[in-house]
């Protein structure tokens, strides 16, 4: 992919973090925020709404940093396994493990006669989302890509999440999930059509012509 198109990427997925963090931020905070709207508070509202935003510019950037980390892990485990069957089937091992422990350390360590249910609710809600993401990140390029979207989609998501996943805040459980899924999924579903159009881009810059009858590429603009 070439510059232009990870700028555009980086771009983008910062609006859609802090959008999606503005919105998130509001519906899950609306108690605090519910009498702003009530009562017509219009610098209030567009302050809290930039507050909001900058939090979602922030987890889009931690997205994105586990996006890049994903990429780097994901061309390592290819390269050790010497088989994408294989690194798959590593990849849903650690999912599994990765999701029991979301679900039992925080059951252990929150848990507040409300029972397992609502812990595992979470987890199931997480993989269902991922399912939903891998699914058509298959559709997109080819079933062998399934396996790691829906791990980074679970997986990755919930590494990210760490920093408030330990406070067990509700709202901010759930004022960073969104911003994070959605940041997750976009990155991953754009990124094959920002790698075509850097293809496309690349070949668009080379001309093929006739020299001495051989066949030379040549860079348009170039002598």
């Amino acid at each position: 992919m070439n510059s232009r198109n990870v700028v555009h990427l980086f771009m983008t997925t910062l609006l859609v973090g802090g959008v999606t963090g503005a919105l998130a931020g509001f519906i899950v905070r609306w108690n605090e925020f519910q009498s702003y709207f009530t009562s017509f508070q219009i610098v209030s509202i567009f302050s809290t709404f930039i507050w909001l935003f900058g939090v979602g510019l922030i987890f889009s950037v931690i997205s994105q940093a586990g996006f890049f980390a994903y990429l780097t892990i994901h061309r390592f485990g290819l390269g050790i396994f010497k088989s994408v069957s294989l690194w798959n089937a590593v990849q849903i091992l650690l999912l599994l493990f990765v999701l029991g422990d979301f679900i039992y350390l925080r059951y252990t360590n929150f848990e507040s006669g409300e029972g397992l249910a609502p812990y595992i609710l979470l987890a199931l809600f997480l993989l269902g989302a991922g399912l939903i993401v891998a699914y058509f990140k298959m559709k997109q390029t080819n079933k062998q890509t399934f396996i790691p979207a829906l791990f980074f989609m679970v997986v990755a998501t919930i590494i990210e999440w760490t920093p408030v996943l330990k406070g067990n805040d509700e709202a901010w459980l759930y004022f960073m999930l969104f911003p994070l899924l959605f940041c997750n999924a976009y990155q991953l579903l754009i990124l094959n059509k920002l790698i075509n159009r850097s293809q496309q881009e690349l070949a668009s810059k080379r001309n093929v012509v006739k020299v001495d009858g051989k066949m030379k590429n040549v860079v348009k603009g170039q002598s």
